[in-house]
């Protein structure tokens, strides 16, 4: 089977806890470019947190921001398209705001949040652009919302559930994430691979978390990291190495360099 394209996850598959891509998960990756494979990020952060280690990297593709919510042009950063999400926000506040939980609102225009915390002002460092707005959510006016993440501290299935009828719903182990129905990673991995003409089974995708479950399943070939959980493990046909231990690079340099075409 041919390998055209790899679609790569990164917290907890391309990175290290550092934040940082390893000598040997870059050289993997330049390697398929080498070779013609096209190689995509596919993540849930933001543009602005996607864009450095694009560049690190060298890629000239778009990148999949947002768990699939928008999608961005890899030379201009312009976003080629983006779908939004819609709550009953009155309700939302009032679940969320009875808790200690912190709340993330991903605009069209900026980070809105409940908080700051390490994660956030790690994404004000690496984007070089801090939340627009740091408060009661109530008395903040925002609008085009492509992502909402509620930071439970555990697991929240009972309250995530209250909102299955208005969002596409991700469960975390500390909490949970929101975006627009039937919006996923693998949503946008469809709309790019009509316009790049790339079949599904042409496909690789390789992720680690809940986030990461419908791309596996649904190309060519799904590749779970050793740290996924079970739930994503199951969605895969592979399991590849810890990302501590460069597994990204282990399945690319066992499966995909050299005769890559002919092995999977």
């Amino acid at each position: 089977m041919i390998v055209r394209a790899i679609f790569i996850d990164m917290d907890g598959t391309l990175l290290k806890a550092s934040n940082n891509i390893s000598s040997r998960n870059m050289e993997a990756i330049n390697r398929l470019i080498n070779q013609g494979v096209k190689v995509f990020l596919a993540t849930g952060r933001h543009y602005e947190v996607t864009a450095p280690y694009h560049k690190e990297i060298g890629l000239q593709t778009p990148m999949i921001c947002l768990n699939g919510a928008a999608i961005h042009d890899a030379e201009t950063g312009r976003a080629m398209q983006m779908k939004t999400v819609r709550l009953n926000e009155e309700r939302f506040h009032q679940l969320t705001a009875e808790n200690s939980y912190n709340v993330i609102i991903h605009t069209a225009n900026g980070l809105y949040c409940k908080e700051t915390n390490e994660e956030i002002d790690y994404w004000t460092k690496v984007g070089q652009i801090p939340p627009r707005y740091i408060g009661d959510l109530r008395q903040a006016y925002y609008q085009d919302v492509l992502k909402y993440s509620v930071r439970t501290g555990a697991p929240t299935p009972e309250l995530s559930s209250l909102f299955k009828k208005e969002a596409e719903v991700i469960n975390w182990n500390d909490g949970f994430e929101m975006v627009a129905p039937n919006v996923s990673k693998w949503s946008a991995i469809k709309n790019l691979l009509h316009a790049f003409r790339i079949s599904p089974s042409e496909v690789v995708a390789i992720g680690d978390g809940p986030n990461d479950i419908e791309m596996l399943r649904h190309v060519g070939t799904g590749v779970a990291m050793e740290n996924a959980s079970e739930e994503v493990k199951a969605a895969a046909d592979f399991v590849t190495g810890h990302h501590e231990n460069d597994g990204l690079a282990e399945f690319i340099e066992t499966y995909l360099h050299k005769s890559y075409n002919s092995v999977i």
